[in-house]
Order: structure tokens, then C-alpha cells, then sequence
């Protein structure tokens, strides 16, 4: 029988049968791997004339080491400026020529390049990303160009996001060892210290082919594609594959806390960091599930008890995917008159009480619904298709998880939930940040 990602959510009435037979199974999905080690997977979907192709790399801020953070972000701009073949603004100018758009993201775990195209441009595609992996142009005059523009966008973010001014120095205090430890934008003192051989050696290693997964889908077809394939990407080399991650973060044995001042805030922000598993671990679900219901929704946990009652202006949960144990976030923004210490009490009351009584069935069912219908939207265009299969490939280790994921959300029991809670959202395993104009007396 043929696993869908929808089998479920129609067996729950959340969709229709029309939907059901649209949807994309596993063994829609196939998947070939060149010589060089370049895992190619392939989509076929003709319900509109376009393709995508996806590129995602292994690389991202945890392969980094101290004097080169924020390297990996910054090849997410130098990858536009200029190869063998295609010079600088070439890359984009021939795609829009094209009829084609590219985007491109950076994670703790991944650089993730994104192409949306007419679907009689494919070898177009296939020609600019090739000539980019294997001769992109590293020059001193475009590194120092684009170090500029990376300093001016880490500085403009801290000023104008408080999210990210405390989540850079939370995670510093959280994390002792391992490398998540420092934000993926990089310290300020290594955007100005990286060399070419830096980006040079960067570049070998982590852009080669062995260490990327290709998603292509839309109105392709899998021979066209093994086809494009050996010409323009088979030819070029593997690499020795890059160092494994050996740092295990140890275990936090005590609450940790930092206080950043930034006179320009109007209210005290408040960020609460919780260690948790990597995305494999069987807890993600559970701890996923219990984000919702903290904080997704006017009948969630904290607004119901925070902004509807005045405490708080908003109030976040954040729970990344990541290849390694990492951090589960809240954020709370307090209104005025209201003291960041008060704030801080009010977000952890909601999470002990769910720690201390757990959670309704009605609560539980209303997030699973929103989860698996907002898991389905995700599936319903090529462009969310493309992203999530690379997403789950890359992070669960193989693209067929992504049609377990909703049997295993609704597997979740509320005593799941309240589990979860008391193992990993306790004080001893909590980092706290305040951002405020002003320190707080603790008198």
C-alpha cells in the first residue's frame, strides 16, 4: 500500500478525497546518486509548466571553528558573484533571462540554494549551478566587497532585531562547546579576519558534490534529468569529505543568565533557552506539539494568560530542526510598566503548570490539526515539495521520514507532553536573557 502524506489527515476528515488522490507518496520520489557522491532526488509533477531545483549543501555555522565564523553565510553571497563562465551578475541576469528566480538561506546546519524556473530552462540551471561548484570566481577585490555588505547586515540586524541581539548572546551562554555556541552571521572580528585561503579551502571542501543533495521537482522527467546530470555535474570532482562534528555540548547543571543593555528598547524582552535532543530523537514530535500549544494562536497558552491579560506585548516559542542537540526557545516582550523579573515569572508559570498538570485533550487535538494541516499546505505546491523533502533528507537522514511525520505527531499523547516538560523545560537546564535599557535592581 502506498504511504501519503495525507492517508491520515483524510482518515481525520481534515481533507478532502480530491486531495488525497493529488497526493505525493514516497514512491513518487526517486533518487540516483552520481560517481562523485552528489545524491540527486527527483519530483515529477506536471501540474504547472515550471520546475525547481534545490541545493543543499552539509554546511552551515556548526562545521565552523573560531577565527572563521560566519564563513558559511558569507559563501551564501559570494555563490552570486562571478565563476568560469558566468561573470559577476551573470548568474542572476541569465536566470531572470530566463524567466527564473533564486533565492538562498543559511542555517546552524546547512546552506540551502534555491532556483524557480520555467521548466524548458533546466539545462540553463543545471550550466550556472555547475559553473559555480566548480570554478567560482574567490577574488580579493569581490571578498572584501561583499565582507562590507555582510558587516553592515550583521550590525543593521542586532540594531534593529531585538530577537536576534539576545539570541546571539544566549546562545553564547548556553552553549560552552559545541558550535552553535556562536550565531550563524559569525563574530564580528572574523567577517574582518577571513582570508583567501580561508574561503579557498572552504569552498573545496564543503562545495563539493559528495557533500550536497540535489531536490528537483515539477514538470521534469527523471531521464532528462540523469541526463543533465552527467553532463554538468558528474564531471566535477569529489573531495575528501569534511571533518565530523566530535563536540558533545556537556550537560547544564544550573540556570544560567546575561543581561544585554540597549538604551533604544522601550520595554524589557525576555528569552528563556531550553537544551533539547536533535531532530531524530523520538521527543521532536512531543516537543513540537507543546510549542503550539505555549504559544501558536489567540487560544494558545500565552495569550491567553500573558498578552490577553496585559503582561506581555507577545510571547514566542521557537524549536529549530537541527543535526545536534540544541536549544528550544521563549520570548516574551513585556508591556509598559511591566518589570522584565515579572515577565520572566509570568512564561515560566505557563510552562511549569503544563509540567505540573499537563494538558488538555481538546488542546492537544486542536494543535495536532493546525500541525498536520499546516505540514500539508507545505506539500501542496513544487516549491514546498522540493523544500521539504531536501529538509527532511538532510536533517532526519532520509527523505521517506517526512511520511511518517504525521502518524508520528498524532501519536503524541498529552502524557507525552507533559513529559517533555518536566525533562527538558526545568531550571536547571535553562539559560535567561534580558534585553532592557536598564538593569533591573534586585533589591
Amino acid at each position: 500500500m502506498k504511504r501519503t502524506l495525507s492517508a491520515l489527515m483524510l482518515a481525520m476528515g481534515l481533507l478532502s478525497p480530491l486531495s488525497q488522490a493529488q497526493a505525493t507518496t514516497a514512491e513518487d520520489i526517486k533518487s540516483f546518486t552520481l560517481d562523485n557522491g552528489m545524491k540527486i532526488m527527483v519530483l515529477e509533477d506536471a501540474s504547472i509548466p515550471n520546475a525547481n531545483m534545490y541545493l543543499f549543501w552539509k554546511v552551515g555555522s556548526r562545521n565552523e571553528v573560531p577565527g572563521i565564523t560566519g564563513i558559511s553565510h558569507f559563501f551564501e553571497h559570494m555563490m552570486f558573484n562571478g565563476s568560469k563562465k558566468y561573470g559577476p551578475k551573470m548568474f542572476d541576469r541569465t536566470m531572470e533571462a530566463a524567466g527564473g528566480a533564486n533565492n538562498a538561506y543559511t542555517t546552524e546546519d546547512m546552506t540551502v540554494y534555491t532556483d524557480w524556473f520555467p521548466a524548458n530552462a533546466l539545462e540553463t540551471m543545471f550550466d550556472l549551478e555547475a559553473d559555480r561548484i566548480a570554478n567560482l570566481d574567490i577574488n580579493q577585490t569581490m571578498v572584501d566587497s561583499e565582507r562590507g555588505v555582510v558587516q553592515s547586515e550583521r550590525s543593521t540586524g542586532l540594531e534593529n532585531s531585538n530577537w536576534n541581539a539576545l539570541e546571539g548572546e544566549i546562545k553564547g551562554v548556553a552553549f560552552l562547546a559545541h558550535p552553535y555556541s556562536w550565531s550563524v552571521i559569525g563574530h564580528e572580528s572574523d567577517i574582518a579576519a577571513w582570508t583567501l585561503e580561508d574561503l579557498v579551502q572552504y569552498h573545496k571542501t564543503y562545495y563539493a558534490p559528495n557533500n550536497a543533495v540535489v531536490v528537483i521537482a515539477g514538470d521534469v522527467k527523471l531521464a532528462q534529468v540523469k541526463a543533465l546530470a552527467d553532463k554538468y555535474f558528474a564531471p566535477i570532482p569529489a573531495q575528501t569529505p569534511p571533518k565530523a562534528i566530535r563536540t558533545v555540548e556537556p550537560e547544564q547543571k544550573g540556570e544560567r543568565r546575561t543581561f544585554v543593555q540597549k538604551a533604544s528598547v522601550s520595554t524589557p524582552n525576555v528569552m528563556l533557552a531550553y537544551h533539547i535532543p536533535a531532530a531524530t530523537h523520538a521527543d521532536f514530535y512531543a516537543l513540537d506539539l507543546l510549542s503550539s500549544i505555549l504559544s501558536q494562536g489567540n487560544s494558545s497558552r500565552f495569550y491567553q494568560s500573558l498578552v490577553d491579560k496585559q503582561v506581555a506585548l507577545e510571547a514566542q516559542t521557537y524549536m529549530p530542526m537541527s543535526v545536534d542537540p540544541n536549544l528550544f526557545y521563549v520570548m516574551g516582550v513585556a508591556t509598559p510598566e511591566v518589570k522584565a523579573s515579572t515577565l520572566e515569572r509570568a512564561l515560566i508559570e505557563q510552562i511549569d503548570a503544563i509540567a505540573t498538570n499537563g494538558v488538555t485533550q481538546q488542546e492537544l487535538d486542536k494543535v495536532k490539526n493546525i500541525k498536520l494541516m499546516d505540514f500539508y499546505r507545505s506539500m501542496e505546491t513544487i516549491n514546498g515539495k522540493a523544500n521539504t523533502i531536501g529538509t527532511y533528507e538532510m536533517y532526519f537522514g532520509n527523505y521517506d521520514k517526512l511520511f511518517n511525520a504525521p502518524e508520528a505527531y498524532n501519536q503524541v499523547t498529552s502524557a507525552d507532553i507533559q513529559r517533555v516538560a518536566q525533562t527538558y523545560l526545568r531550571k536547571s537546564n535553562r539559560t535567561v536573557a534580558v534585553l532592557a535599557a536598564t538593569e533591573e535592581s534586585s533589591q
